[in-house]
């Protein structure tokens, strides 16, 4: 399957390529500034407005810390009426890097490695800031206390709006069965931070190790992270299943990059693409048994924090011998 960003540009890299040097992606050099910016204090009463802008806190290597990449976003939207002269970096926005990669350590973000989020930023100001802050890729309209997609058939989706530039992001996920590179264009995937030891996989791990190269079903997969561990894992079959749209098409995304090549089925129901022991499933999991004639020794559910998987276990129950709920 041929994949390219949205955007037009070759946001989409191998994993192989996006985990190269990652380890040093955020980390300074001997020369980068440290920028002592009280996350709390108002920044105009520290820091003279008119001095902000791309040299501000700039390195010759290209990086600048987070603060300063945030400072010089908010001088824009206090430029542009959206925050007062009171505002300060922790209520400035929600900063989303790129590539998410796990670390303890202070950021010192290179050029487009920046997606923020304000449920207070218009068009004219995100533009703004796209342009003139060279770190920030791209920019949302939406409360981050809202999560993004779909909980089932019988809701409303929700998404955020894309304002300015690309939204696309991609997170490191560490698994004991090797890196995985997870695409998310985060306008309409929900967001989530990689960690160092992510509990579900964890989770997923401790199911895994009952079988000897089980069948799996991921029921509610989302952009595929854990269906894609399963085939890292070395399942001999994984189907993976979503109803949001959006959701499908980035586990698509998610497969090519990850080292497995993805065949669409031309179809826009049911299945929607298969590979090498892999399946894909656009539906309704409540509905997905009448296409499925085998049983899976594992089911995995994995929903969003609010939903009651009473009616998703139900369901899975009809088609695996054990169901894995993730607990977030």
């Amino acid at each position: 399957m041929e994949i390219r960003c949205k955007c037009g540009d070759t946001c989409i890299k191998p994993i192989s390529t996006a985990i190269k040097d990652i380890e040093l992606f955020y980390k300074p050099c001997n020369d980068c500034k440290t920028e002592k910016i009280k996350k709390f204090s108002p920044l105009a009463e520290q820091i003279n407005l008119d001095e902000i802008d791309n040299n501000f806190g700039s390195c010759k290597c290209g990086k600048r810390h987070l603060d300063a990449v945030i400072s010089h976003v908010l001088k824009i939207m206090m430029d542009e009426g959206i925050k007062d002269k009171k505002a300060n970096l922790r209520n400035a926005c929600v900063p989303l890097v790129t590539p998410g990669y796990p670390t303890n350590s202070i950021l010192y973000l290179p050029k487009d490695s920046l997606v923020i989020l304000s449920n207070k930023v218009d068009k004219k100001c995100a533009e703004i800031i796209v342009k003139e802050v060279k770190e920030v890729k791209g920019v949302l309209k939406g409360d981050v206390r809202k999560t993004v997609g779909i909980k089932d058939s019988d809701s409303n989706p929700h998404v955020y709006e894309l304002l300015a530039g690309c939204d696309l992001r991609c997170d490191i996920i560490q698994t004991p069965y090797g890196i995985l590179g997870i695409y998310k264009y985060q306008h309409e995937i929900h967001i989530e931070f990689p960690k160092l030891k992510p509990p579900k996989i964890e989770i997923l791990k401790n199911a895994l190790e009952a079988y000897d190269k089980p069948t799996v079903l991921d029921c509610t997969c989302g952009p595929g992270t854990l269906g894609i561990t399963c085939l890292k894992a070395g399942a001999r079959k994984v189907v993976f299943n979503d109803i949001w749209s959006p959701a499908i098409e980035t586990t698509l995304i998610n497969l090519e990059v990850n080292g497995f090549p993805v065949k669409l089925s031309g179809s826009e129901e049911k299945l929607v693409a298969s590979g090498d022991k892999f399946e894909v499933y656009n539906m309704d999991i409540r509905k997905l048994a009448n296409c499925l004639d085998e049983k899976f020794d594992i089911c995995i559910i994995d929903t969003f924090p609010d939903v009651d998987t009473a009616e998703f276990v139900e369901s899975a129950g009809k088609l695996g011998k054990e169901v894995v709920v993730i607990l977030k």
